[in-house]
């Protein structure tokens, strides 16, 4: 035993729940309001049953004392943090969050400081039992982005208004901190910073340079480092900042007891002088040089450069010495990269304790997912990525990170397959542009050497033929999923044998039958063929799944209603199909659900996608290019589903371990030939010869509902029609 090591208490999962209030002109952007946390106190036991040890927590300044003090109100934070202590959760609690204060002041009001280190003195003396704190949370990020590029309040652009919303959010930590002790003298800073690096081409190696010795500003300021000496301070001086300003940090230091790391996938960036290789918005420049600032993990040729967080947190380590933790981990991708991003952060985190870094925690942020980042919160257009709960249900839905964190809480491995695997980061996909060296790499990445060990057990696609099979096997490539996209050769799933010798073959987690008889029509003609393909098949394949404990999804329709009700159709909804299709798969999904009741059967309607010739959509579109007429029903509502949205929906909830019946259409109620109309006139063709006729002059053998529009009490997973409408276009664009 090395008795020199440190002694670190065991690593802790933590939980951190998104909590914006930032300002964009006039306008707040509550992230607490837009989750529904601002009224959900039964969240907390949802987060208490995850094993978390603590919880980054708001008590803003914003929401609890827009117009002072005097008028605060404390019910909501008196409430949660109550609970919050019952059930043995410790609050890191912070009172700015992205946010430039109520409306009397801003990050550059000189009082800004006293005013939030009033309120910190507030919050104390109301709950002297807290013991953690992260007053302002990412000030430098922060003072950036409200400061330095315009996003928030007070949108400036210079460099001066950056440093002052720099050094008032770090004071303003200072003297809160300095209130806060005064009533709890034990009490500790947690003191957050995304430590993003800068790589850049050798003619822009200067400017790399000061940005990362930039990044730890914040560090430096409440630290008492940011001295005479380094390269920092006479870029402040120049931007017009005071000595005596400075000097002031010196005399009050306040060194965070944890320094917490906020690190994503996109924190690094690259500089290049190259402008010809990247999109204008990428553009920018420092009065000296021109150049592209993009995503270093889009770029970087060297994989371990571009993304190595465990050479992010132990550079912090090395240069201040004090504990670690992350607080943030969070990508907003698909169900399967979460999950490998949070566990690399969690393997960066053990590989570097076992070297003697003093890490403490990593957190899992956001809980409940997040609003509009993808626009840095500047417009508000409902753009959510899911956390470790799924907002998009009428309650928090847990997601497969939610297991995640259970078994990191119980000091177990997490064993799903997929983990096994590299993320879209450590894979070719990543680069958009022309390579570029990011050297020196700084050690090696944990995660190179953790998804090469296991052979990887593929999902089965059923269904080699189809529309939804191919789009399953295109959209798993993506997402590096490793799949086998079957043929009724490889498996025929009205043979139990044939079923059996390919499941013992392939060994798959989970099988996909995207197989079925689709022919509406014919199925009037041959309900015994229907029947059989639809109902009989999937039920062999269920029993031979439940048998092996492999996950399976399996697909219905909705024609499986009449179209009575008149309003969306939800899972519950008494089924009472019109056709023979309509009967095949309401047997499906019965005798599925009996044979494996943890089978996930997913209804939805009326395919359109890019990458088939034979789609509704597609086939107006050709029509009406070509001066045809198309005729489409004029009284059969339904709602469409682009194929992309419905394959990696089902692959999250497959990959959730969701079952039973869901909904999954885009979030649409349009007549056939108004959905011609749509896609025509985003085409830019003329819609004069589509013919609008009742369905029954159209001369369908089977007949169909009037209304079939799905809607659901599980989840509206999918966008809305003309999101996906937009996208279509996009991708045969690309064709």
């Amino acid at each position: 035993m090395n008795k020199d090591a440190i002694a670190i208490p065991p690593l802790e999962v933590w939980g951190g729940v998104e909590c914006t209030v930032n300002r964009v002109g006039n306008e707040y952007f509550d992230q607490l309001e837009r989750n529904g946390h601002a009224t959900r106190v039964d969240d907390l036991n949802q987060f208490a049953a995850l094993g978390i040890r603590a919880i980054r927590y708001p008590v803003l300044w914003e929401r609890t004392a827009p117009n002072g003090l005097d008028s605060a109100d404390w019910s909501w934070a008196d409430e949660r943090l109550e609970r919050l202590r019952e059930l043995g959760i410790r609050p890191i609690v912070g009172f700015v969050h992205h946010g430039s204060g109520p409306r009397d002041t801003s990050l550059i009001d000189p009082a800004f400081p006293e005013k939030l280190a009033e309120f910190a003195r507030a919050v104390a003396s109301r709950y002297p039992w807290l013991d953690s704190y992260t007053p302002v949370n990412e000030p430098l990020t922060t003072a950036r982005f409200s400061g330095l590029y315009g996003h928030w309040y007070p949108h400036g652009r210079d460099d001066l208004t950056f440093g002052r919303a720099l050094l008032m959010q770090c004071r303003a930590t200072i003297l809160s901190m300095r209130a806060i002790r005064e009533v709890n003298p034990n009490a500790k800073l947690v003191q957050t910073e995304d430590l993003g690096k800068i790589f850049s081409t050798p003619l822009l190696a200067y400017q790399a340079e000061l940005e990362n010795e930039r990044r730890w500003l914040s560090f430096d300021l409440l630290c008492g480092k940011l001295n005479r000496d380094r390269p920092t301070w006479k870029y402040l001086r120049q931007c017009g900042v005071s000595e005596a300003e400075l000097n002031w940090f010196l005399d009050n230091p306040c060194p965070p007891d944890i320094m917490g790391i906020n690190h994503y996938v996109t924190s690094d960036r690259f500089l290049d002088d190259r402008l010809e290789y990247y999109p204008t918005r990428s553009h920018g420049g420092n009065g000296l040089h021109r150049y592209a600032d993009v995503e270093a993990v889009r770029v970087c040729a060297e994989e371990d450069a571009a993304i190595n967080p465990a050479a992010r947190l132990k550079e912090a380590w090395e240069r201040y010495r004090l504990p670690i933790a992350v607080t943030e981990a969070h990508l907003g991708c698909t169900r399967e990269e979460q999950l490998r991003w949070l566990y690399e952060i969690w393997n960066a985190a053990k590989t570097l304790r076992g070297e003697g870094v003093d890490v403490r925690a990593v957190t899992a942020w956001s809980l409940l997912g997040a609003y509009d980042w993808n626009s840095l919160l500047t417009r508000i257009e409902g753009h959510y990525e899911p956390g470790v709960f799924d907002m998009r249900a009428s309650y928090p839905r847990a997601t497969a990170l939610a297991q995640m964190l259970r078994d990191l809480a119980d000091g177990r491995e997490p064993n799903h397959p997929l983990l096994d695997l590299p993320g879209w980061w450590h894979r070719p996909v990543r680069l958009l542009y022309p390579p570029a060296s990011c050297c020196p790499i700084e050690m090696p990445n944990p995660q190179s050497t953790i998804h090469n060990q296991k052979v990887v057990r593929p999902l089965a696609i059923i269904g080699a033929t189809g529309t939804l099979g191919k789009a399953f096997a295109r959209l798993c490539e993506v997402r590096g999923i490793p799949y086998r996209l079957l043929t009724r050769q490889d498996m025929d799933i009205l043979d139990p044998v044939s079923v059996d010798r390919a499941l013992s073959e392939l060994n798959p987690w989970a099988v996909v039958n995207a197989a079925g008889y689709v022919r509406v029509d014919d199925a009037e003609r041959e309900p015994d063929a229907c029947l059989r393909v639809n109902a009989e098949g999937p039920a062999i394949l269920a029993a031979a799944c439940a048998a092996r404990g492999v996950a399976l999804l399996t697909f219905s329709s909705d024609l499986v209603f009449n179209g009575d009700g008149g309003v969306p159709y939800i899972e519950s909804d008494t089924v009472a199909p019109l056709n023979v299709y309509g009967r095949s798969k309401v047997l499906a999904e019965e005798r599925v659900l009996t044979a494996n009741p943890s089978s996930l059967v997913i209804r939805t309607s009326a395919f359109f996608g890019p990458w088939d010739e034979y789609n509704f959509v597609t086939i107006a579109l050709r029509c009406l290019e070509a001066g045809h007429s198309f005729v489409a029903a004029s009284d059969a509502v339904v709602s469409p589903t682009y194929v992309p949205d419905l394959v990696h929906a089902s692959l999250d909830l497959l990959i959730d371990g969701e079952y039973g019946l869901w909904h999954l259409a885009n979030k649409s109620a349009i007549a056939w030939d108004d959905l011609a109309r749509l896609a025509a006139a985003r085409a830019g063709v003329d819609a004069s010869r589509i013919e609008s006729r009742p369905t029954r002059e159209l001369g369908l053998a089977a007949p169909r509902p009037t209304y079939s529009v799905l809607g659901s009490k599980r989840g509206a997973m999918l966008p809305c029609l003309d999101n996906a409408m937009s996208r279509y276009f996009d991708e045969r664009s690309q064709f």
